[in-house]
C-alpha cells in the first residue's frame, strides 16, 4: 500500500514540487517520510475522481516551523494507477491506497524533440516573454509540460500516456493549436490600441476594376 496525498495538480517523474506541509495528517506523513524512508503518491483530483498519480519522495526538509508545519521539495519517481483507494492508511491520519506501477516507454524521437523546441521558441516569443526557460536536447516531455499553457486536463491526460513519443506528438499538436490562437490575439490587441487615432491607410488601384 502506497501513501497518498491528493491534489488539485500533476505532478511529472523526475518533477521537483516544492510543498508547504501544514495539516496534521500530511504533517504526520512528512514525519514519516523522515523517520522511515516511506515514498508517497500524489495522485491528481480532477472530476471528483481520484485514478492517475506519480510516487514520489521526500527530497529536501527546507523548513520545519515551531508548529510542526513545514517546508519540503519532493521529486516525482514513477506514475501509478489506483486500483483500491482508503481514506486512512492502517493506524494513519493520511490516505492510503493499492496501486499498480506503470511501465513508461522512454523511446524518444530526435526529430519530434527538435520540432517541440521549434514550437515552444515560437510560443514564447508570440508571448513576449522576455527570460524564457531554456531546453537543451535532448529534451523531454514532462520537462515543458508545465511551461506551455496545457490546461490541468490536459497536464492529466499526458500523464496518462505512457509512450514518450506519443507524448511529443500531443505536445506538439497542442502548440500547432495554441500558437495561431495567441497571435490572433495579439492581432486583437494591436487593432484594439489603434481605435481612436488616426490610420495611414495606402491609396487603393481601382483602375483593373471592371465597370
Amino acid at each position: 500500500m502506497l501513501a497518498l496525498f491528493p491534489l488539485q495538480s500533476v505532478v511529472y517523474p523526475e518533477e521537483k514540487l516544492a510543498l508547504h506541509i501544514f495539516e496534521e495528517r500530511y504533517r504526520q506523513l512528512v514525519d514519516d517520510c523522515i523517520e522511515e524512508g516511506i515514498h508517497f503518491g500524489i495522485p491528481t483530483y480532477l472530476n471528483n475522481k481520484l485514478k492517475y498519480g506519480t510516487e514520489v519522495k521526500l527530497d529536501k526538509l527546507v523548513k520545519k516551523y515551531p508548529d510542526g508545519k513545514s517546508d519540503i521539495i519532493c521529486k516525482g519517481i514513477r506514475i501509478f494507477i489506483i486500483k483500491d483507494f482508503h481514506h486512512q492508511y492502517p493506524n494513519k491520519l493520511y490516505a492510503g491506497g493499492e496501486v499498480a506501477f506503470i511501465d513508461n516507454d522512454w523511446e524518444t524521437d530526435a526529430v519530434m524533440q527538435e520540432e517541440l523546441l521549434r514550437y515552444i521558441h515560437v510560443l514564447y516569443d508570440e508571448l513576449a516573454i522576455e527570460s524564457p526557460p531554456e531546453f537543451n536536447m535532448p529534451v523531454k516531455s514532462y520537462q515543458v509540460a508545465h511551461k506551455i499553457g496545457l490546461s490541468l486536463e490536459q497536464e492529466y491526460h499526458l500523464l496518462t500516456l505512457v509512450n514518450e513519443k506519443d507524448r511529443l506528438k500531443y505536445l506538439i499538436s497542442h502548440l500547432k493549436v495554441t500558437i495561431p490562437v495567441v497571435r490572433e490575439m495579439n492581432r486583437a490587441k494591436e487593432v484594439i490600441k489603434m481605435n481612436g487615432h488616426f490610420k495611414n491607410f495606402d491609396p487603393l488601384d481601382f483602375k483593373e476594376l471592371e465597370p
